[in-house]
């Protein structure tokens, strides 16, 4: 119904915003990252919005990107989280983490995020495992982190032949993921360096 609300931060409380657009100020509730380091009071903002209808209330969340937007709906499709819930996920981890936690069973990760316990943890995973895959989880992230002199292609095929090139060496894909994962690259990095740094992160 609302794809989003353009206007004006008037007041930040602890998770959400007033957002005054059109002389009307909006409720929004908003993860805790976002309302903690990314906003301040008089800034003009466009926030992606999600709907929620109540029989006693209409509550609308807030994202920064479509892409917080689009991963909040996905968490609303896991069975036993609402609204609450999945922006406690998002207050916890970004987008990207969530995207490669899942892809690598890290439960403890996602049991980091507010209000979400290991069984929940679990549950996240098994449900949204075959939502994403490794090749647009790192497609995501290069769209988020770009480095100077590394096109965002370049980034993503490096950490790809990485990560294929562990799982062909008999690691599984999660474990090779996860090592790929905490390798921070460097703008002169080649994909056989990333590879000797990840597979230090194997042990």
């Amino acid at each position: 119904m609302i794809a989003y609300i353009k206007g004006t931060v008037e007041e930040i409380l602890e998770d959400r915003v007033i957002l005054e657009a059109g002389n009307m100020g909006y409720n929004i509730f908003m993860p805790m990252g976002a309302v903690e380091h990314l906003l301040h009071k008089g800034q003009e903002i466009k926030i992606h919005t999600y709907l929620n209808v109540k029989e006693e209330a209409l509550q609308l969340f807030g994202f920064l990107t479509r892409d917080d937007l689009n991963t909040f709906k996905l968490l609303l499709g896991v069975n036993g989280i609402g609204p609450k819930a999945a922006l406690g996920v998002l207050s916890g981890l970004s987008a990207d983490e969530l995207r490669f936690a899942v892809l690598a069973d890290d439960v403890k990760t996602i049991s980091r995020a507010p209000g979400i316990g290991k069984k929940t943890a679990q549950k996240l995973i098994l449900e949204l495992k075959d939502k994403f895959n490794i090749q647009e989880a790192l497609e995501m992230k290069a769209e988020h982190v770009q480095m100077p002199g590394t096109g965002e292609a370049d980034l993503t095929d490096m950490k790809k032949e990485a990560v294929e090139a562990l799982t062909a060496l008999g690691y599984s894909g999660a474990d090779a993921l996860r090592a790929v994962k905490k390798v921070e690259l460097t703008p002169d990095m080649s994909v056989e360096i990333l590879l000797k740094v990840a597979l230090k992160n194997m042990f």
